[in-house]
């Protein structure tokens, strides 16, 4: 049963109903925002309880029932999931990476604007966006002043209760009590020209609150719930993974060695998944100690390395815990406490700050093309996988901008090194190193034609570098421009290739 303890507002305390009470407070058409990074901190029970109103209404009715869904980053199947299923969701904002919603984005019946994660609180507040009308945001309490407990993420949670019109606020009892204290909301951006510098010049720096400022009139309802953070396991690190790990790793030791690291390296972003998490284990089997990390999420990997010492703090946005990450959290978060900072994302992503502490960006790639240009979020260029996410944030900004992927994909049948990339989230003004199982091409200083054969020679499975040499040298001598060559009549019949048959 939930904890009524957790809210001591008595103000609020007054405002408590059920998710299906609460779900009936939100209008068709309606802006909602809504907490939630990475599989953490989202609202569990309105969300459903708002699905099952929309199927029931849309059953009778000819008009749709939809509104237009804005969050954090990506949540879980009990909000994106059953909101996508019912046809709920008009316009999704700005990350996603749930199987139902990916289909309705990819089938034309969901409409979908990708943003890098920095951008869209300063969006929200220019009125870019149009009117928030609702907040559904999850947290761990309610104060007595009416001042809320941040839950598992923060995300855009600041921006949204500052923006919307109401709030309705899910109190969840599942989430580990003593997460009050690891919170530093920031209340000191602005606009400009009305901007100051943001004084945190490390990442173990605190320049904020630990609560969220809540405005008691705008809470129009609070819903009592007890259901854990939905986060998949990471698969154990395979050849590949361990194969890309070992190339980072390599890297960053001649990189000491030629006094361009400190030996401490620099603060750590990393992406979410497998590979970004065999890197992490690598480090902390390295002979690396005092590491911070500056980033978006807290992974598995990253508790690991608190707990050896590898990494000494940890900045982020949110979690995203394995179950069995979550358990050593919950076991041991008295020891987490202080080494875990959670901040709002547009500081936990801001390119000024990722640039002033030299980031060092790790993030996964669909494809690469032969001159670096990098594609993160679209299959064969039209369907859209999640997102661009944070990556552009930290790719653009870092110290190292560092991509990371495997040289194949669907059993050897697609390339990761291509002509031409079918899309581009990063140019190759902003990729400095790529890496696969194969190796690792360091672009730093090259010229394009210099780049396509460290790519090329490096990174490419054996079972394409034929092909792409092939490429390379006829668009070479093909008196074309010889500053980026290239064959435009073939250099995307790769991808119409596995359209086609399924084979590049």
């Amino acid at each position: 049963m939930p904890d009524t303890s957790r809210i001591l507002c008595p103000v609020l305390s007054q405002r408590i109903m059920s998710a299906e009470e609460a779900a009936e407070l939100i209008p068709a058409g309606a802006n909602v925002g809504m907490s939630g990074f990475t599989g953490a901190g989202y609202p569990k029970a309105v969300p459903g309880a708002l699905a099952e109103r929309i199927r029931h209404l849309n059953a009778e009715n000819t008009k749709p029932f939809r509104i237009n869904v804005w969050t954090g980053a990506s949540t879980a199947p009990e909000l994106d999931g059953v909101l996508a299923e019912v046809d709920g969701i008009e316009m999704r904002l700005p990350f996603q990476s749930d199987p139902i919603c990916r289909s309705r984005i990819n089938n034309g019946t969901m409409d979908y604007v990708d943003y890098h994660l920095s951008e869209v609180s300063q969006y929200a507040w220019s009125g870019f966006l149009g009117k928030m009308d609702i907040a559904l945001i999850e947290v761990a309490g309610i104060r007595e002043d009416g001042s809320l407990i941040p839950s598992s993420s923060i995300g855009n949670n600041k921006t949204w209760i500052e923006q919307a019109d109401k709030i309705i606020l899910e109190v969840n009892s599942r989430q580990n009590a003593k997460l009050e204290g690891m919170h530093d909301i920031y209340y000191g951006t602005a606009l400009p020209p009305n901007r100051k510098p943001i004084m945190l010049t490390d990442p173990a720096d605190r320049i904020g609150e630990q609560y969220l400022a809540c405005p008691p009139e705008k809470v129009i309802a609070v819903v009592e719930t007890a259901a854990p953070d939905r986060n998949s396991p990471f698969k154990p690190s395979d050849d590949v993974s361990k194969k890309i790990a070992g190339h980072i790793l390599e890297f960053f030791n001649r990189e000491i060695e030629l006094g361009r690291l400190p030996k401490e390296l620099l603060p750590i972003q990393s992406g979410v998944g497998n590979i970004p998490n065999a890197v992490l284990e690598g480090l902390d089997a390295g002979p690396y100690k005092g590491l911070t990390a500056f980033t978006e999420v807290i992974q598995d990997g990253m508790l690991k390395m608190l707990k050896s010492g590898t990494l000494k703090v940890a900045s982020a946005t949110a979690f995203s815990l394995s179950p069995d990450g979550i358990k050593e959290f919950d076991e041991n978060i008295d020891f987490y406490r202080d080494k875990i900072i959670l901040r709002q994302q547009d500081i936990s992503n801001h390119p000024e700050l990722a640039r002033r502490l030299g980031v060092i960006a790790m993030n996964g790639l669909i494809e690469a093309d032969i001159y670096g240009n990098v594609n993160s979020t679209h299959i064969m260029g039209t369907r859209m996988m999640n997102g661009i996410g944070g990556s552009g944030d930290f790719a653009r900004n870092g110290y190292l901008s560092i991509f990371v992927s495997p040289s194949t994909a669907k059993g050897g049948a697609i390339s990761a090194i291509v002509p031409m990339v079918s899309h581009v989230d990063h140019t190759e003004h902003d990729v400095k190193i790529i890496v696969t199982e194969q190796g690792l091409a360091d672009l730093r200083g090259l010229s394009p034609r210099q780049r396509a054969h460290e790519i090329i020679n490096n990174c490419a499975h054996p079972d394409f570098r034929p092909a792409l040499i092939d490429y390379y040298e006829r668009a070479l001598h093909s008196g074309r421009g010889m500053h980026t060559p290239h064959l435009l009549e073939e250099a995307l019949s790769w991808h119409q290739r596995y359209e086609e048959t399924g084979q590049m």
